[in-house]
């Protein structure tokens, strides 16, 4: 089970020795460290519980966080080893030219109209269409008059929980606890991301 926390450096470019260029994502992930073992007989499913960036200022941490100091703890189900709790996880876990998948939250873009949102075209730009080229147009109908369930119109867009597959890992920096991977990931620079092996 390869799994890590980690959060977005950035976007950046590499070229190998052929002189193409290749889009890249800089992440730093780890080091975590194992906080608890779920086990099938006590909580009814077995996973593992890891939390990343420990909370240094004692004023930041609450009675409920006692044991379980840190600012992001996720799970993630395992088919039956365990852990050590407080074994440390880093990423020397991952090596070149491992796939992995990433999520996080997308970014957030606020209330948007039905032609950012959904991608509708708007209306014709002609005469009698003033102040309405970007409007959605009729939303309901004859019968049963009232607009339908799951219509598409204008709201909040992003944010979203977005997955990634298949992302080669182009280079693993040891002493700076960097993952470097092909292509782009989800959300704005410093959000969360889950990588799974």
């Amino acid at each position: 089970m390869k799994f890590i926390l980690g959060k977005k450096v950035g976007m950046s470019q590499m070229f190998d020795e052929k002189g193409t260029l290749t889009p890249v994502t800089l992440m730093s992930a780890g080091p975590c460290y194992v906080l608890q073992n779920k086990t099938a007989e006590k909580d009814g499913y077995q996973a593992i519980q890891i939390g990343f960036e420990k909370i240094e200022k004692k004023n930041k941490i609450t009675k409920s966080m006692k044991g379980k100091e840190y600012k992001s703890i996720r799970e993630e189900r395992t088919s039956g080893e365990d852990s050590k709790v407080g074994e440390e996880i880093t990423v020397s876990l991952f090596k070149e030219g491992d796939k992995v998948k990433v999520s996080a939250m997308s970014k957030g873009k606020g209330f948007q109209g039905g032609v950012k949102k959904h991608g509708f075209h708007g209306r014709i730009a002609t005469h009698g269409v003033k102040h309405e080229h970007r409007t959605i147009g009729s939303v309901g109908t004859r019968f049963p008059q009232h607009v339908m369930k799951g219509r598409k119109m204008p709201g909040r867009m992003g944010y979203d929980r977005v997955s990634v597959k298949n992302l080669k890992i182009m280079k693993v920096d040891l002493e700076n606890n960097l993952l470097i991977i092909k292509g782009a990931v989800p959300g704005r620079t410093g959000a969360l991301l889950e990588i799974r092996g």
